[in-house]
C-alpha cells in the first residue's frame, strides 16, 4: 500500500462520532489518532485478525477499511478448513481460500494458513470406509499425507506459517481421542507436521491451542511438542488461542505459559484472541465449539448496548495483555485478534446462542473502541 492510501485510510478510521447514550458502542472520544495498531507495534510483533467471506471478497467497505489500515497479518477464519477445502475425497474447492491469499498478498500482509488437521470442521467421509465403518490406519495417514501436500503445496513460497494441529490435548492434559488419535494413535500430530514440511519447506508450522493458561494443560502441550520435536521433525511455534474473559484467565498464569512454551525454543503466538464482557455460561467453559449451554435472559445483559464502566473495564483487559505481550516481544510473533468487529465474533452465539457480545477492539459499525488509543500509545512507547 503506497504511503499517501495509508494516510487516507488512517484518517477516515480515526474520524469517531459522540456517544449519545451511556450504553452506546459508538466511541466517544474525538482525539485523532497519531498512530494505528500495526504501527504501533512494527517491530515487536504483527497484529492479525481474522478474515471472513464478505472481508476476503471485499464486500465490506467499513471492514475493509479497519483491516488495511490497523492490521499487517490475517488469516482465514474457516475457508481454509478442511471440511471446506476437500467436502468430499479428492475434491478439492480452492475458491474462497485463493481469494484470501491473492488478498493478503496484494495489500502485503503476513498470511497464515489455519488449519491443516483438527478433529472439528473435518468432514465425515476422512474417517470412514464405503461401508460407514472406521478406516484403517494405513487409510488415514495416507489420506491427511495427501490433504496436507495438496494444500500446503498449492500455497508454497505464500503463506507464511500454517497451523498444523489444532485442539488435541484436553485441559487435563491428556490428549484427546478424536478420530485422528483413536486411528492413528500419538503419531498423527508427528505424521501431520513431517507431511507440512515435505510440501514446504520453507513454511512455519505451528500447533494452536485453546485454554494453554491451564496449568495441567500447559503441561501436556508442552510434552507433546517437546515429543515430537525430539523425533527430529520441525515445529516451529505454539499458538495460544486467547478466548479471553473479564475475569480469566489470570495474566500470571498466561505469562507462565509463555515462559514455558517458549523454553522448547519455538515462537509463541497469540492467535485468536478476543475478550468476552459476558457472563459464563458455566465455569470453567474453554473453546470446545461442540459445547452449547441454554439462553437465558441473564446470560445476555447487554442487548442494547455495553456501558461505559464495562467497556472502561474491557481497555484495562486488554491493556493488561498487551502490556504482557510487550514484556515477551522477544518470545511472541503475533497477536491476531479473532475478528474485526463485535458483530463478526463467534462470541455472540458461542457458548449461549443468540447474545450479543462486544469482545473486539471495533464496534458493529467497525467504529474504533475508546481503549484502542491506549494501546497504540503503549506499543509506541515500549
Amino acid at each position: 500500500m503506497n504511503i499517501i492510501k495509508t494516510i487516507l485510510l488512517v484518517g477516515v478510521t480515526s474520524v469517531c462520532v459522540a456517544c449519545s447514550s451511556t450504553k452506546s458502542q459508538t466511541v466517544s472520544n474525538t482525539k485523532a489518532y497519531s498512530n494505528t495498531l500495526k504501527d504501533a507495534y512494527n517491530g515487536k510483533f504483527y497484529i492479525g485478525t481474522a478474515l471472513n467471506l464478505n472481508q476476503i471478497w471485499e464486500r465490506n467497505e467499513k471492514a475493509k477499511e479497519v483491516i488495511e489500515t490497523h492490521f499487517n497479518s490475517i488469516v482465514a477464519e474457516n475457508c481454509m478448513k478442511s471440511e471446506n477445502l476437500q467436502p468430499r475425497e479428492g475434491e478439492f474447492n480452492f475458491t474462497d481460500a485463493d481469494k484470501f491469499v491473492e488478498y493478503g498478498e496484494k495489500h502485503g500482509m503476513h498470511i497464515i494458513g489455519h488449519t491443516l488437521i483438527w478433529h472439528s470442521q473435518a468432514p465425515t467421509w476422512f474417517f470412514k470406509d464405503a461401508n460407514g465403518n472406521d478406516v484403517s490406519r494405513e487409510v488415514l495417514i495416507e489420506r491427511m499425507r495427501k490433504h496436507i501436500h495438496t494444500v500446503v503445496g498449492r500455497y508454497k513460497g505464500r503463506i507464511r506459517g500454517w497451523d498444523v494441529v489444532n485442539e488435541a490435548i484436553l485441559d487435563n492434559g491428556e490428549w484427546r481421542k478424536s478420530k485422528f488419535y483413536q486411528i492413528v494413535g500419538e503419531d498423527f500430530i508427528k505424521l501431520a507436521f513431517q507431511f507440512a514440511h515435505e510440501a514446504d519447506p520453507n513454511t512455519e508450522l505451528y500447533y494452536n491451542d485453546y485454554s494453554t493458561a491451564i496449568p495441567a494443560k500447559r503441561e501436556g502441550i508442552y510434552k507433546m511438542v517437546k515429543q515430537v520435536i525430539d523425533s527430529g521433525v520441525k515445529v516451529h511455534g505454539i499458538g495460544m488461542q486467547e478466548h479471553n474473559g473479564l475475569d480469566h484467565p489470570s495474566i500470571e498464569e498466561t505469562e507462565n505459559s509463555i515462559l514455558r512454551f517458549s523454553s522448547l525454543g519455538v515462537k509463541v503466538m497469540v492467535t485468536e484472541m478476543e475478550i468476552s464482557v459476558l457472563p459464563n455460561g458455566r465455569p470453567n467453559m474453554g473453546a470446545e465449539i461442540s459445547d452449547r449451554v441454554a439462553y437465558r435472559k441473564e446470560l445476555n445483559p447487554y442487548v442494547d448496548g455495553l456501558p461505559d464502566e464495562k467497556m472502561k473495564e474491557l481497555g484495562a483487559r486488554y491493556k493488561e495483555f498487551f502490556s504482557l505481550y510487550l514484556k515477551h516481544q522477544d518470545k511472541i510473533d503475533r497477536v491476531t485478534l479473532w475478528g474485526v468487529g463485535d458483530g463478526d465474533s463467534w462470541k455472540n452465539g458461542f457458548p449461549v446462542p443468540g447474545r450479543t457480545d462486544y469482545p473486539l477492539l471495533f464496534d458493529r459499525e467497525y467504529k474504533v473502541k475508546p481503549f484502542v488509543q491506549d494501546l497504540i500509545e503503549l506499543g509506541r512507547k515500549k
